[in-house]
């Protein structure tokens, strides 16, 4: 694909939504201004998953260039991310949530660092939070100290650094390879989801994107943060309107991942590590977990054990 004649689809920009209203509207106003900057060939798909905020009615009044899937109930992210990959027609497919914003210059970047390399399969930008500091640029795919960090936090530093799976932004230039990026934000080849397949809907909420990358990854595919892509992450924005709910569909997304691509031997592992710290947690140690009770991580262990006992395991 020649950078100076793009075709008329170079990527296709997929968004699922679910009451983010304003936050949509800032997200595809972005999208096309940096479409029109570039000089790329650009459709918008969006998904909303029956949001009651009127996102929709919004999509169609402002912005009636987009495609737009009206849904009738919440199908989740993987299965709605799924239907309007399975309605683009892009050379590539830039995965998007509706709280980001694209900075100046970061489609050509991202496109730049898929295109790096025949083997590349997804590249991903550094995320930045609203005030423009540093928010993630990759993780590694998660193990027990990951997920013992996210049941016993212990002090900041350790939480966003090499030690729980964070990558560094390096010289803010240079591509480099990592495990996963968040969700937010991954450009993918067309190629690459005719190899793997599409999202796995029986995540129906986080963990889907790193699933996906786990098959990119042993399928050949490298995955490239591309640094000089920056994209503004408002984050949680459509989760936080639920947050007990959605903290134990964390840990039920994260125990499907764990049966799915984790041993038999790392899933009882990680059992006795959490009956470890529920135990000690019980005793009165003042152990960190996040203003969690002994009950809630008892409740949290529970789900990773009935992940274990369904059809299927080792």
């Amino acid at each position: 694909m020649s950078a100076s004649q793009p075709s008329s689809h170079d990527l296709s920009v997929v968004i699922v939504s679910w009451n983010t209203r304003e936050l949509l509207l800032q997200c595809l106003k972005s999208v096309y201004e940096e479409a029109r900057a570039s000089g790329l060939g650009v459709e918008a798909i969006v998904v909303d998953n029956a949001s009651s905020d009127g996102s929709a009615d919004a999509v169609r009044e402002q912005f009636p260039e987009v495609t737009l899937l009206a849904m009738d109930e919440n199908l989740g992210f993987a299965a709605a991310n799924n239907l309007g990959i399975e309605r683009s027609n892009g050379d590539a497919i830039l995965i998007l949530n509706p709280d980001t914003e694209l900075c100046s210059g970061s489609l050509r970047a991202l496109l730049a660092t898929l295109h790096a390399s025949s083997h590349v399969g997804m590249s991903a930008p550094v995320l930045l939070n609203p005030d423009f500091s540093f928010q993630s640029a990759g993780y590694r795919f998660p193990g027990l100290t990951q997920t013992m960090l996210d049941l016993y936090p212990l002090h900041p530093r350790l939480i966003a650094s090499r030690f729980n799976g964070r990558y560094s932004a390096g010289d803010g230039l240079t591509p480099f390879q990592i495990d996963h990026p968040l969700g937010a934000c991954m450009l993918v080849r067309r190629e690459t989801i005719q190899d793997v397949g599409m999202f796995d809907p029986g995540f129906f909420i986080y963990s889907e994107e790193i699933d996906w990358c786990r098959r990119i990854h042993e399928a050949g595919w490298t995955i490239l943060c591309g640094p000089a892509a920056k994209v503004v992450h408002h984050g949680g924005q459509s989760t936080g309107q639920l947050p007990d709910r959605m903290r134990s569909q964390l840990h039920r997304s994260r125990a499907r991942y764990f049966q799915k691509h984790e041993s038999a031997a790392f899933r009882r592992t990680l059992q006795r590590l959490m009956q470890t710290g529920i135990r000690l947690k019980q005793s009165g140690l003042p152990l960190p977990s996040d203003g969690r009770s002994a009950d809630d991580l008892a409740a949290i262990a529970a789900i990773y054990a009935d992940a274990d006992s369904g059809p299927g395991n080792e």
